[in-house]
């Protein structure tokens, strides 16, 4: 009988979505990396269906820090223009009149985050977007952000994978885990496509990251996958939409941007609860954007060419989890990236590496109120 091969690494990353591949490509720079991935292709689930697009109205002060942290690498200039991860594009936040203290308040973190953006009338806004309904009960008033990134998911999928692979490091896809067992001082895999054994175990398994705790029998932290809708329409016949702003308003209610030339994007911003699965978007859903938008906007949706929905997943306290289980030497967490996990990815990664590696906690992040107990898995099984 032939011995069971295993094959080895230094770190063996569950999860091919932007989370597991950003922190991968660090991690290579220090050993070798296998990144493992159920589906044929990385980023199939929340990664592949996301609109990403970078902007302060998203989160609280933690996540709109680490979004601040991470606008330079999304916005650096690439040698190779297949790696350029995003593109300025203005986003103009709205608010009825029984919103605008919200709106008040979202203007403060954009000027303490030294945005450049500018307050206006909901007549300035409709100037921008004609389609815009100007009004006390649509919009009275808007912030509009000139900083704004829209943000390239493929190429930062492929980019970070080059940058993986140029580091020696792998991505090993169709490759489902089946059972993960203690292996000496590190963690044996059995998956689809053979066995891995290493003494790190990154879980960056998005939605079924209490799945595969609980499959190594690591207690699992409460990571609550939510469901998003998306509905793509047609432009307005004549009308050039190109340079129109990503629209959303501050409260509930929802958003809408172009999509290259003929095409707008639009979403309720749901929070559908969900299983780990392969998201469908619900009638009830796809019927509440249209009438939000076609409500707010002289905009008429006559037919939706393709709607989509994905998982983003959150913690309980709706914070990313990174950092080393407390009940489980050489288990990380690196989990619960909710709908920001794009434009966080650059400072995240960074965190997760300097965590993984057991390294000094660098005194910018300190001086701007990032700590690794914000993020350690730990603070879900602290005694109350």
């Amino acid at each position: 009988m032939e011995a069971e091969t295993i094959r080895s690494a230094d770190f063996l990353v569950i999860g091919a979505g932007i989370a597991g591949l950003s922190l991968a490509a660090r991690l290579a720079q220090h050993g070798v990396v296998i990144v493992l991935e159920a589906e044929d292709a990385p980023g199939y689930h929340a990664s592949g269906r996301s609109v990403a697009f970078a902007h302060f109205g998203l989160g609280e002060k933690v996540v709109r820090t680490l979004t601040a942290l991470s606008l330079a690498d999304l916005s650096a200039d690439p040698v190779d223009d297949r790696a350029r991860y995003a593109r300025p594009h203005r986003a103009l936040h709205i608010a009825r009149t029984d919103q605008v203290a919200a709106l008040d308040a979202l203007d403060e973190v954009h000027k303490g985050f030294g945005c450049d953006c500018e307050r206006i009338t909901g007549e300035e806004a409709r100037a921008l977007i004609p389609a815009l309904k100007a009004g006390p009960d649509f919009v009275a008033e808007a912030l509009l952000d000139h900083g704004a990134l829209k943000l390239d998911t493929d190429a930062m999928l492929q980019g970070n994978l080059r940058d993986l692979r140029a580091r020696g490091g792998e991505l090993v896809c169709g490759a489902m885990v089946q059972s993960i067992s203690r292996r000496g001082k590190g963690w044996g895999l059995q998956t689809t496509v053979g066995n891995f054994a290493a003494p790190v175990l990154v879980n960056a398994s998005g939605a079924w990251a209490d799945e595969i705790a609980q499959m190594a029998r690591v207690t699992p932290i409460g990571i609550e996958p939510r469901r998003r809708t998306v509905i793509a329409f047609a432009s307005p016949e004549g009308t050039k939409t190109t340079d129109w702003p990503f629209v959303k308003t501050v409260g509930e209610g929802f958003y809408f941007l172009p999509e290259g030339t003929t095409q707008l994007l639009a979403s309720p911003q749901d929070e559908g609860e969900s299983e780990p699965c392969d998201a469908a978007p619900e009638e009830i859903d796809i019927a509440t954007i249209a009438h939000r938008i076609e409500e707010a906007t002289d905009l008429k949706i006559e037919r939706i060419a393709h709607s989509w929905a994905g998982l983003r997943s959150f913690a309980p306290d709706e914070l990313p989890v990174v950092g080393f289980a407390p009940d489980a030497p050489g288990f990380f967490w690196c989990a619960g990236q909710g709908g920001y996990g794009f434009q966080t990815s650059p400072a995240l990664a960074h965190i997760g590496e300097i965590l993984a590696l057991g390294r000094e906690w660098p005194s910018d992040l300190k001086e701007r109120g990032i700590t690794p107990a914000l993020f350690a898995p730990g603070r879900f099984s602290r005694a109350t």
